[in-house]
């Protein structure tokens, strides 16, 4: 496979930033800006999945584990397994959106997807950015090639979101040879046949184990190290096909050159490895739901009703439509997403390129971004896979067609990674302490607006552009002014304390979220010039989106306000939610039309 060069296409700027500054088409990085290199290996990898992969789903669906890590071995063979490492240990030091790229068409087959994905992302990553030389020497050729196959294990059975309070602890040997690790980890990706692990654990005074100073670290064990044992597999509801099994502790003597990083910096570790694993994650959500709406669209052709195909069918096609346009809104978000991070690692000096720390600061100025993806990626997967299930209808339960798996597998995704509540508590949570810290000047631009709004003459809302998605853009216009109302009206009201009110929280991320998404979804379109599909999937993912923002702003300003104070918020909310209404029915015909006539998603 050739190497993927990087071009930046995109405009570094400030994470989070979104919500007040604009931007134009050519700030952003789209799907349409994939270079010769990356659609070769866009089909290099689309070819494996359909070719390889949707073939062998039977035995990977049945847990045979040695047609897994095959396929993972012809991976390898073909590069994709090398994605993210560097070319001195064997990999092809691609850049992140080549890195999405595969994530995104790999994922035909969820199982298999959740072996590869953890195995190249969260499995690797942590000895590509936190490893040793001799680290990388002795274990990066080998996971690159799939000859190796790498796991992660951080979640216990008592600590799945708060990683921080993981109780697995590790002792360092009187002879300072090794570290001695007791405690157990749950749910491990990959667990049952991988041959590393990457597992956390508190590095404790043997005298006081349960000690609160204990810190965290991160240990690299392989799968024959004695005091290691794997659990039996999980049967899950959905990726059954993948090994989910717990990892036991007992006496586990690690080597001390198997720490991983600095003693006590764990928490480091787990926390930026997850910025890498969400926006993959949003990458391979995509893909899965095009891969589904293929299916849904086959059989809507196929299938006759009332003497005809159910694809001709209003109701039919509004589920064709509405997955249509929330697939061009996700392909947005996630290259616009994925292009910022390529352009702030391309600023790095030259001399500071290979510095892993620089890499990780540049990715995690786009976390807020990178949960964006996570949340709404697995949100818009399940909306996808359950209109499918209802176009196969009785069909659609029954195991030997694909709806059902597919609406199986979706559901670990808005577990994955954090949960989807978690991800949303850090959308807004980042935002607001970015904020606080001066690094993105929110608190000013709220001032700003409510000056505005709160002095006479009343403020113009109505500008719009002069072209098909005029209306779209003063929409988001005022979509984002009345987001930062409601962000104004409860940081006044709580100060310091809002991260502790969770509801008014994620409400505030569905809003940031919404307004992402459609200002994704606008600059892509705009970018496209006058390409019919992509502006009606704008317009109709834009009016969709009206429906989730003015209800979440209402819910804040009712938390946070009462008497004359709400009644005057209420009244702005009006006026920034009042629009003209897109002809949702005759635009998501005309979309479903276009998915119909190309027996796929068109765009």
């Amino acid at each position: 496979m050739a190497t993927a060069t990087t071009t930046v296409l995109a405009k570094a700027v400030t994470g989070g930033s979104f919500l007040i500054e604009e931007r134009q088409p050519a700030d952003v990085f789209t799907p349409e800006d994939f270079s010769d290199e990356q659609r070769q290996i866009a089909e290099t990898a689309a070819q494996f999945a359909a070719n390889e992969v949707l073939p062998a789903a039977d035995e990977i669906e049945a847990k045979h584990f040695d047609v897994t890590r095959g396929l993972l071995k012809k991976a390898g063979d073909l590069g994709l397994m090398a994605v993210d490492v560097p070319e001195e240990y064997g990999g092809l030091a691609m850049d992140k959106v080549t890195s999405a790229i595969i994530a995104d068409r790999m994922s035909v087959l969820a199982s298999f997807s959740v072996a590869f994905s953890a195995h190249v992302g969260i499995g690797t990553l942590p000895i590509v950015w936190y490893g040793t030389d001799a680290q990388k020497e002795k274990y990066l050729p080998k996971l690159a090639s799939g000859e190796w196959i790498a796991a992660y294990a951080l979640s216990e059975a008592s600590s799945g979101s708060d990683a921080m309070n993981i109780r697995t602890r590790a002792v360092l040997s009187e002879d300072g040879k090794h570290h001695v690790l007791n405690g157990e980890k749950m749910w491990i990706t990959n667990a049952g046949f991988a041959d590393l692990y990457t597992v956390f654990a508190k590095i404790a005074d043997p005298n006081d184990p349960e000690s609160k100073s204990a810190k965290m670290s991160a240990f690299l064990i392989e799968r024959n190290t004695p005091g290691l044992t794997v659990g039996a597999e999980e049967h899950k509801l959905g990726i059954r096909g993948s090994s989910t099994c717990p990892l036991i502790l007992s006496d586990c003597t690690v080597p001390v050159e198997n720490l991983l990083g600095e003693a006590g910096k764990g928490h480091h570790i787990a926390f930026n490895i997850l910025n890498i694993g969400r926006f993959k994650l949003g990458a391979a959500c995509v893909g899965g739901a095009r891969t589904s709406l293929a299916n849904g669209i086959k059989y809507a052709k196929e299938r006759k009703a009332f003497g005809k195909s159910i694809g001709e069918f209003g109701l039919i096609q509004q589920k064709l439509a509405d997955s249509t346009a929330r697939i061009f809104v996700g392909e947005a978000m996630t290259y616009r997403t994925v292009g910022m991070i390529d352009a702030a690692l391309a600023s790095i000096p030259e001399g500071e390129a290979h510095n892993s720390r620089e890499i990780q600061k540049r990715i995690e100025e786009y976390a807020v971004e990178c949960s964006i993806l996570k949340v709404w990626g697995s949100e818009m997967l399940d909306a996808v896979v359950d209109h499918v299930v209802q176009i196969y209808a009785g069909y659609g339960y029954v195991e030997e067609y694909p709806a059902e798996r597919a609406y199986r597998d979706s559901r670990i995704n808005r577990i994955f990674e954090g949960t989807n509540e978690i991800n949303r508590l850090i959308i807004t949570g980042f935002l607001m302490k970015r904020a606080m810290t001066g690094q993105v000047p929110l608190l000013a631009a709220i001032k700003q607006l409510m000056d505005e709004v709160m002095s006479p003459p009343s403020p113009n809302f109505d500008d719009a552009a002069e072209d098909a998605l005029g209306r779209e853009a003063a929409m988001l216009v005022n979509a984002k002014k009345l987001t930062l109302l409601a962000a104004g009206a409860a940081s006044q009201k709580y100060m310091n304390s809002l991260a502790d009110q969770q509801e008014i929280m994620a409400d505030l991320a569905d809003m940031l979220m919404e307004i992402y998404a459609v200002e994704s979804a606008i600059l892509r379109a705009r970018k496209m010039g006058s390409h019919a599909a992509a502006i009606a999937a704008t317009q109709y993912y834009a009016a969709h989106a009206m429906t989730i923002l003015e209800p979440a702003a209402r819910r804040v300003l009712a938390a946070v306000a009462e008497g004359d104070m709400l009644r005057t918020q209420l009244a702005i909310l009006r006026r920034l939610v009042k629009h003209e209404p897109a002809d949702t029915i005759a635009i998501g015909r005309e979309l479903a039309r276009t998915a119909l006539d190309a027996g796929k998603y068109p765009l």
